[in-house]
């Protein structure tokens, strides 16, 4: 860990950021926000978005395989890590915007993007306004927004509302566990990922995330298929865990219909041995979908 992150975060309820041979901290100021954001290797930039309600460290496995060949760049989004927002309110591309503003800080002009579930989100969003700005991406665990939701998707927002409504410092430790995961996480793993929950800020950024980007945000153009009249023009592979029930490769695929009318390049794989939380299942099989398909889209 450099000084720059060690003197910026002089927050008294965040724990200190974890230590991960090989990763760098810097913190990057953008309007309205100071992200803080981890970097390991050099090359190429490949751009990893974390889920929710993680942060940078869900790289902790993925981004030391990747950085032989790429510069990993783990950005903690706004209101999650140790990234710290001047405003609580998260509306529908606050966080897409905070991207372009740190690329833009950092002088990324075109990166690769590796994203999981919230981050997943962000993703798609930033390649359909901005897809100039991105070579390609591989997003765990959200389908294309172009797939038609059914009735078949219900047991897959089971947790929605239980996040939506969630009471402040109620525990998640939940959410780590199956059917979510493959095999329950660790009690440091799960510590490490809910420490900067002690920050009230960052606890009511969980319902925030819920109300702004998703519920009042994405999920209303989900269901008028806003997307279906659009066109994806990044090359894109789309992951999903084989537990992670009902949202597998075969559903997303099936569901998806003729994705040539929807994108110009569409891929999706399924994860063995991982449901939701497929870089804690199994970040060797992450890393291989990841080194692959950037192989083949050069």
């Amino acid at each position: 860990m450099d000084e720059r992150a060690t003197d910026a975060d002089t927050s008294t309820v965040l724990p200190p950021i974890p230590e991960v041979t090989g990763f760098t901290h810097e913190f990057v100021d953008t309007p309205g926000l100071r992200a803080h954001v981890a970097t390991i290797g050099a090359g190429e930039p490949v751009l990893m978005l974390h889920g929710l309600p993680q942060h940078w460290w869900q790289w902790r496995d993925v981004g030391p395989a990747l950085g032989g060949r790429y510069r990993v760049i783990c950005p903690d989004a706004r209101g999650f890590g140790w990234s710290q927002a001047a405003s609580p309110r998260i509306e529908r591309y606050s966080m897409r915007d905070d991207v372009v503003a740190v690329m833009d800080a950092l002088g990324l002009e075109r990166v690769r993007l590796v994203a999981h579930d919230m981050g997943a989100v962000v993703a798609a969003q930033l390649a359909y306004a901005h897809p100039e700005r991105v070579r390609a991406m591989v997003l765990f665990s959200v389908p294309p927004p172009f797939m038609r939701l059914g009735l078949g998707m219900l047991p897959a927002m089971r947790h929605v509302p239980k996040l939506r409504f969630r009471r402040a410092g109620q525990s998640l430790d939940w959410v780590f566990q199956p059917p979510y995961v493959a095999t329950p996480l660790s009690g440091q793993t799960l510590a490490t990922y809910l420490g900067p929950l002690r920050d009230p800020a960052k606890d009511a950024a969980i319902r925030e995330v819920y109300r702004g980007l998703l519920i009042a945000g994405e999920m209303p153009a989900l269901a008028t298929g806003a997307y279906r009249r659009q066109r994806l023009r990044v090359p894109a592979l789309y992951a999903f865990g084989e537990r992670d029930e009902p949202l597998t490769a075969a559903f997303v695929r099936k569901h998806s219909g003729d994705v040539s009318r929807f994108a110009d390049h569409v891929e999706f794989a399924p994860i063995p041995d991982a449901a939701h939380f497929a870089t804690d299942d199994n970040p060797g099989a992450v890393v291989d979908l990841v080194t692959d398909f950037f192989a083949r889209t050069v």
